[in-house]
């Protein structure tokens, strides 16, 4: 069974975990601003408490995003120098699809529609329909004004939840939207310890790729892109 290791930056929370004979240990602080200063602390924490050295790591993962452009740069940065530096693959893990996952996992949630806030009126968003630990994505991820948002048109009658800082800006959203919510969870932030869950199921499946072949996801690019 692999051992990896998952370290997250891209919202006011900093977080990383370790995945060990199919445990996780892990650390998770609400730290705006101290990302740089806690992130290489916490690493050593979770490791001496699985009793690991750096080299017994398989892989490595991050938060990949979409996130705080500062924060997924940290991330990407200290990510890709350990997987660098041990000649380990590194996988990229995106947010919405882990906090889909701690949706489903701490709460049983099936329908969710992880909301990231992406500042100047925007949102990160995606939907997931969750079932036995795994995930579908059924809304590609897409950056977007909340009065956007649309419930996937073949599953409105589902009973969806919203996760995620989004969800802060409910008022501004459809309100076809607001009716096919069942609840909002808009305090949980994305987290390492659901991060590599999802790395570990990846990496065995044989994802994972060569240190500098991993860049962060910035929603707002691709979409400028589109647009020329």
């Amino acid at each position: 069974m692999s051992t990896l290791l998952a370290l997250d930056a891209s919202s006011s929370a900093c977080s990383c975990a370790v995945w060990h004979n199919g445990e996780v240990i892990s650390r998770f602080a609400l730290t705006p601003r101290e990302h740089t200063r806690r992130l290489m602390p916490m690493i050593d924490e979770v490791l001496a408490e699985a009793g690991l050295q750096p080299d017994d790591l398989d892989a490595l993962a991050y938060g990949r995003g979409p996130g705080s452009f500062t924060g997924l740069r940290i991330a990407a940065g200290v990510a890709q120098g350990l997987a660098f530096g041990l000649d380990r693959p590194l996988l990229g893990v995106s947010t919405l699809e882990a906090l889909a996952l701690a949706a489903h996992r701490r709460y049983h949630l099936r329908y969710v529609i992880p909301a990231l806030d992406a500042r100047m009126n925007e949102i990160y968003v995606a939907a997931y329909h969750c079932k036995d630990g795994s995930l579908n994505r059924v809304l590609d991820e897409a950056v977007m004004p909340p009065d956007r948002l649309r419930v996937p048109s073949d599953r409105q009658d589902a009973d969806w939840c919203g996760v995620g800082s989004g969800w802060t800006l409910w008022e501004a959203m459809p309100a076809l939207v607001q009716a096919a919510l069942s609840q909002r969870l808009p305090d949980m932030q994305p987290d390492a310890a659901d991060m590599v869950r999802l790395a570990a199921k990846a990496f065995d499946a044989g994802e994972g790729q060569a240190a500098h072949e991993v860049i962060p996801v910035y929603l707002r690019d691709q979409v400028a892109w589109q647009k020329r």
